[in-house]
């Protein structure tokens, strides 16, 4: 057992005493009366469950790699001295234990936990920043041959293909090209985890992860580009028709389709009870859609729309929401929307580029009548939640693959880069930046690994996603603003990959469900608060 063990069951009683005082309030007031301690429990849980993937990855390794060592002695140092001492939520929102009323058990962790928190740790972080210079990572190996072959094979293609050519595409605001997207789907990128039956690799949340992650270590747009995919095939694969999935899985999986995913109104973000446009039968038997939609990512360029919308006008909230497929035509630079009955603009944006944002407008585009997914009215919501455990997963390890490049940026240019007669490496508030930023990544990983672990077992693991989410978009960006700190001035020229990564790190909050969102979902889902 690692000496570790005890600080964990510290921070674990720790995580109960909170989630007690919590279920405490929620039994007389909603949880957004509490929203604050709500959130900051689901921190204290996230923070929790990262100690114990961390730990777990460390055992699993047996002490065979002295940096593994390093990075989860610091985790757990820097990890419980801020349940202890104060839990950033935000970058100006700290969470103590005084808002959920548990002093005492924070002083009690502290006691428990006062051989690691008194210790002075800073020859640890100067010792694994320059284990770090000298290529010395931490172990990445999943103890399992052929993921790590994938992992290789998806590094080698990042390596030699993607990083050369990403951060000019960004700066054109270029689409990926339609030549790596090709590259990407005879990779098996699109159908990782559709079923061998429709031509897909048929694996689980965890190869998706590895992928998704050395994509995104990239750029994030050919991380983020088979999302989509992964999306549209999972509805696909759980809600629809046997004609549906054949129609549709064999050409997402080799590529030939680009779905995206259409399902933000304007003013209408996480309440999507509040959808307003609509989709009516016509005498011909056809669907008719009407209304708006904003923030479609990849919405000119794709084939196919999996579009959330109201067929049943009577029906209130969530009830009316049906999930159509709906085919368009491939747009164009010169003509982006040739679909009769659909327009749109474009949302121009600081970063993650490669697929654009778009608004659109529906103003009786037609679809055909076997377009209702699955053939049943009133599913919509059902179905595209069932979907939002993977794509927050998937979601997460974009997240670690942009800190990992931050970090790498932070580091090349840190070993490189000479002041006052010496690499800036050697500075210890550098030599911090690099050795947090590596403890963030590691256990942003370990987290989505766990989550995608969970997601592969068969269980229900909304939770487990949102706190990979929450926990590696804040990862992401940390190392990001870490590592342009590093490069100083020359980090906030556009022509420095790290603005990009900066950029593209501060959307990772955002979508898929804010981090206040995934705060609300995992306090909720681990003490049953009232709405």
């Amino acid at each position: 057992m690692s000496n570790l063990r005890p600080w964990l069951t510290a921070a674990q009683a720790y995580r109960s005493a909170a989630q007690t005082a919590l279920a405490e309030r929620l039994a007389t007031r909603p949880i957004d009366a509490e929203q604050r301690a709500a959130h900051g429990f689901a921190w204290v849980a996230t923070t929790v469950a990262a100690l114990e993937a961390t730990l777990d990855w460390l055992e699993a390794g047996s002490g065979t790699n002295p940096v593994d060592t390093q990075v989860a002695t610091l985790a757990f140092a820097e990890g419980i001295g801020q349940l202890a001492g104060g839990l950033p939520m935000g970058q100006n929102e700290m969470f103590r234990a005084a808002d959920l009323g548990i002093g005492e058990a924070a002083r009690t962790l502290a006691n428990n936990c006062s051989g690691l928190l008194d210790t002075d740790h800073a020859a640890t972080r100067a010792e694994l920043a320059t284990a770090l210079a000298a290529g010395h990572w931490p172990s990445e190996t999943l103890h399992d041959a052929d993921l790590d072959t994938i992992r290789d094979q998806y590094r080698r293609f990042t390596d030699a293909e993607i990083i050369p050519n990403a951060h000019r595409w960004h700066l054109a605001n270029d689409l990926i090209p339609d030549a790596m997207v090709a590259a990407m789907a005879n990779l098996g990128t699109f159908g990782v985890c559709i079923p061998e039956e429709y031509g897909g690799l048929g694996l689980g949340k965890l190869v998706m992860c590895i992928v998704t992650e050395e994509l995104s270590r990239g750029w994030i747009g050919t991380g983020s580009l088979g999302t989509r995919s992964e999306i549209a095939g999972e509805l696909i694969v759980l809600g629809g028709t046997d004609k549906q999935k054949a129609q549709w899985l064999p050409r997402i999986a080799s590529g030939e389709i680009l779905p995206t995913a259409v399902f933000t109104e304007p003013d209408v973000g996480s309440d999507l009870g509040s959808l307003q446009t609509r989709a009516r039968m016509d005498a011909d038997g056809e669907w008719v859609i009407d209304g708006a939609k904003n923030w479609i990512t990849h919405a000119a360029r794709s084939d196919l729309m999996t579009l959330l919308t109201r067929t049943l006008p009577d029906a209130k909230g969530y009830a009316g929401l049906s999930m159509l497929l709906v085919p368009k035509p491939r747009g164009t630079e010169t003509d982006p929307f040739p679909a009769v009955g659909m327009s749109g603009s474009e949302i121009e944006v600081l970063g993650y580029r490669g697929m654009r944002e778009y608004a659109l407008q529906f103003d009786g585009m037609r679809a055909p009548a076997d377009a209702l997914l699955g053939g049943e009215e009133g599913q919509g919501f059902k179905q595209l939640m069932r979907t939002f455990e993977g794509a927050r997963i998937q979601t997460a390890a974009r997240a670690v693959g942009v800190a990992r490049r931050a970090l790498e940026l932070g580091l090349d240019y840190a070993v490189t880069r000479k002041q006052f007669g010496k690499e800036i490496v050697h500075f210890p508030r550098v030599t911090d930046k690099i050795a947090m930023s590596l403890v963030d990544f590691v256990m942003a990983r370990e987290l989505s690994y766990a989550a995608a672990r969970a997601k592969d077992s068969g269980k229900r693991c909304d939770i487990e996603a949102g706190m990979a989410k929450l926990l590696g978009a804040r990862a992401a960006w940390s190392n990001a603003d870490a590592a342009l700190q590093i490069h100083g001035g020359n980090g906030y020229a556009l022509e420095s990959e790290i603005s990009r990564i900066l950029c593209d790190a501060r959307i990772l909050n955002i979508f898929e469900g804010a981090a206040e969102i995934q705060a609300q979902v995992i306090a909720r889902g681990l003490t049953g608060g009232r709405n």
